[in-house]
């Protein structure tokens, strides 16, 4: 895309920005759904330079403010650790984001070069540093100074409140689907009991609260083009309290299946022993000097508990009518909430293997 070809408002909001030179191209970046993300080529003296620009969905973040305060306070803080992290960039006047007179939200980030991402783990090396990086972004931030950061979406994985909206869901049948789905509320309906297991286990003081990614799929991970160790943990938006539970959960539920979260088989749909492994290993390697007995004990039930979780919000949404996520597809989310639910079938039936490959991890990993 040539410098005539590029967004007028982002020519408009570069202006608000230090930049090292003039804008030679810009271009569409990424596949995210939520932000809209350009990637930006400046002409210096040396040579190129790369930014990623991103307007905020501020209809998704409603408190863009409190979720900057978040990415600048942890990215500073990583930053000081690892100067390859990702990094801020702040406007002329000094703020860590940009408000244009249409009310929208801009950001800029430094590119990080030599590295790429992948959208889906194929190999165990990958489970292993994908996990690895994860955990080490969570020690990381253990010593985070300033107090708690904001909750910029509330109840996230709140998994008995995610219960309780399937609940209402049904009584309201607002589409007439539910005779459609008896089978699938009736398994959710049997597991009602797992969502308040970590949310009481908080409650009494057996897991303690961190500071979480909360989107810790691989594609989220920047890896060394050379090394293929992570460069920077990336898509900072749901950077706040919670769990490391949460963080390790979604990446079994994610790394650790074995076909697309949306397949129509869910037949296909099996936990990948050694993807767990990999990513036991990995998460340990990291963070596992920073996790208690109970997060350890908890593990292979977290991967579990997450795809129950996503499973639950699939099936509110087909209920619903589909107003949440996109589809593309008539019955697009009950086949996700079908999948997710093999896949917690699944991590019950291998929850003592899951177990025993856990033991043997912590054989070779600090103890907290």
């Amino acid at each position: 895309m040539s410098v005539a070809a590029v967004p007028p408002d982002l020519a408009a909001v570069a202006a608000a920005f230090p930049l090292a030179g003039p804008i030679a191209s810009a271009a569409p970046f990424g596949n995210g759904h939520i932000n809209e993300t350009y990637i930006v080529i400046v002409a210096t003296a040396s040579g190129e330079r790369r930014y990623v620009f991103q307007k905020i969905n501020h209809r998704i973040f409603k408190n863009v403010p409190a979720l900057m305060e978040n990415i600048a306070r942890v990215t500073a803080h990583v930053r000081a650790k690892q100067p390859r992290a990702l990094a801020l960039v702040s406007t002329r006047a000094g703020e860590i984001v940009h408000r244009t007179a249409a009310g929208e939200w801009w950001r800029l980030y430094d590119f990080i070069e030599g590295a790429h991402t992948v959208e889906r783990v194929t190999t165990e090396a990958q489970a292993r540093e994908a996990a690895r990086a994860f955990g080490e972004y969570q020690a990381l931030l253990v010593d985070l100074p300033g107090g708690r950061l904001n909750d910029t979406i509330p109840n996230f994985h709140h998994t008995r409140s995610r219960f309780e909206t399937l609940r209402r869901a049904v009584n309201e049948d607002t589409q007439d689907r539910v005779a459609g789905v008896r089978a699938e509320i009736d398994f959710a309906t049997a597991r009602e009991a797992d969502t308040d297991v970590l949310l009481d286990l908080l409650a009494r003081g057996e897991l303690t609260e961190r500071v979480t990614h909360n989107d810790t799929k691989i594609n989220n991970v920047m890896l060394d083009e050379v090394t293929g160790r992570c460069a920077a943990v990336i898509d900072l938006d749901t950077v706040m309290p919670g769990l490391s539970l949460y963080d390790f959960g979604d990446m079994v539920r994610t790394a650790a299946s074995s076909t697309a979260e949306d397949n129509p088989d869910p037949t296909q749909m099996h936990v990948v022993l050694p993807y767990f492994r990999a990513l036991v290993d990995g998460y340990l390697e990291s963070a596992g000097a920073v996790l208690n007995a109970t997060e350890r004990a908890h593990l292979g039930f977290s991967g579990q508990l997450l795809a129950f979780e996503t499973g639950l919000r699939f099936l509110t949404d087909h209920l619903q009518g589909d107003v949440y996520f996109r589809i593309h597809r008539p019955g697009h989310n009950l086949d996700r909430a079908r999948t997710q639910f093999a896949l917690v079938k699944s991590i019950e039936d291998n929850a003592e293997a899951m177990r025993r490959i856990v033991a043997a991890a912590e054989k070779t990993t600090p103890v907290f």
